[in-house]
């Protein structure tokens, strides 16, 4: 007796809508920033360092956010700390714990106003973060759109806009970590890095959780 056919079952997917801002400072300190107005875990912004010597640090404001991204992305140490975003115009301030971080966002350069010029319900699905993955990877050193995250996931990113950052003020513990500088090296909190060039995406993460 032939046995009826059964789809394996979708995997959850979870989706996070707001902005990220990565950047270096000249004293080789990397910063990623993500600012979630909606996410299901309510809104909440987390921080990911990575300092000159590699070391990878996660900021995030509950222990549910922290488990949850800790289980997505590495981290050499996770610190729960509240985590506040200020945004004034073109000015965010942002306090996290022992990070201290001020930065002011540029006008959008030709590749937001692409960005901006794809219609929305396009840009949120995981298939056109697959199509865009490859023009990424070439336009924007160490970006990709699409890729395997940890714990089994699979995250899909889709930008809405890019600005460019002009300024960087930040301090770690009271040290001061420089001025701004570009995102080198990569950063290697999973499967993808930061743009090179300092910047503010407008963007929805899309995450499918494993199917165990």
């Amino acid at each position: 007796m032939n046995r009826p056919f059964s789809r394996a079952p979708r995997r959850r997917r979870l989706r996070f809508d707001g902005w990220i801002a990565g950047m270096g400072t000249s004293r080789g300190t990397r910063i990623v920033l993500g600012h979630w107005p909606r996410s299901p875990f309510g809104p909440f912004s987390d921080v990911m360092l990575e300092d000159a010597d590699g070391r990878r640090l996660l900021l995030a404001p509950s222990q549910e956010t922290a488990d949850f991204i800790s289980g997505t992305y590495t981290f050499d140490a996770v610190r729960v700390v509240p985590v506040d975003v200020h945004v004034g115009h073109d000015t965010w301030t942002v306090a996290a714990g022992p990070l201290s971080l001020r930065f002011t966002v540029g006008r959008r350069g030709g590749l937001g106003l692409v960005l901006r010029a794809v219609p929305r319900w396009i840009a949120r699905r995981p298939a056109w973060s697959t199509v865009t993955n490859r023009p990424a990877r070439l336009l924007m050193s160490g970006v990709q759109t699409r890729g395997s995250a940890g714990g089994g996931r699979t995250e899909w990113y889709g930008a809405l806009d890019l600005h460019p950052l002009r300024t960087v003020s930040a301090t770690f513990d009271g040290a001061d970590l420089g001025s701004i500088a570009p995102v080198t090296p990569p950063v290697r909190f999973g499967f993808g890095s930061a743009p090179k060039a300092p910047s503010l995406t407008r963007i929805t993460t899309t995450v499918a959780l494993s199917r165990d």
